[in-house]
C-alpha cells in the first residue's frame, strides 16, 4: 500500500507488499526492497538503499547514500546521516523505561553500525563512527571512534 500522500522521487524502485503512508519522502534513485514498512513523516534521502523488512516508526530522517539492511527497526525520531552503513537486525528505541517518548537515536555521517546493534532512547553518534556487531550502545558516542560491547565501551579512535 502507497499512500497517494507519499512523494516518490524519480527513478524509485519500491518492492512487493510495502506499506509507505502519507507525508513519506523518498529521493531519487532509492531502492526499496519488500515488505518495507514506512510510516508517517519518515524521510529518505537520494541514492539509499532499503532492504526487506526495514521498519520505520515515522517521523524519521534518512540521509542521501545511506543503506540500512535486513529486518533493522527505525523508531520514532531516529536521524540517520549521509553515507552511514547500518548492517542487518540493528534496532533503535525512543520509549523510556516509563514509556515516555525520549526520541530516537542520531546517529552521524559516514557510520558503519553492526549487525544486531541496538541503540537506547536519545544517543548522540558523531561523525565516522563504528559499532561492533552485537554492541548495546547506552551513552552518545564522539566522532572518529570505534565502540563495541553489551554495553558498548570504546575501544580505539579511528584513523
Amino acid at each position: 500500500m502507497i499512500s497517494k500522500k507519499a512523494k516518490i522521487g524519480n527513478n524509485v524502485e519500491i518492492g512487493n507488499y510495502c506499506v509507505i503512508e502519507e507525508d513519506v519522502i523518498i529521493g531519487d534513485n532509492t531502492v526499496i526492497e519488500h515488505y518495507v514498512e514506512l510510516r508517517k513523516g519518515t524521510k529518505i534521502g537520494e541514492n539509499c538503499y532499503i532492504d526487506s523488512r526495514v521498519s520505520s516508526s515515522g517521523n524519521n530522517v534518512v540521509g542521501n547514500n545511506v543503506t540500512v539492511r535486513f529486518d533493522s527497526i527505525l523508531a520514532r525520531g531516529v536521524e540517520v546521516g549521509a553515507g552511514t552503513y547500518i548492517c542487518p537486525r540493528v534496532m533503535t528505541n525512543n520509549l523510556n523505561t516509563e514509556q515516555g517518548q525520549i526520541g530516537g537515536a542520531k546517529i552521524g555521517t559516514n557510520c558503519f553500525i553492526g549487525t544486531n546493534t541496538v541503540f537506547q532512547h536519545g544517543i548522540n553518534i558523531g561523525d565516522d563512527v563504528i559499532t561492533g556487531a552485537m554492541s548495546f550502545v547506552n551513552k552518545d558516542i564522539p566522532n572518529n571512534e570505534i565502540w563495541f560491547g553489551n554495553p558498548a565501551k570504546f575501544f580505539k579512535k579511528k584513523q
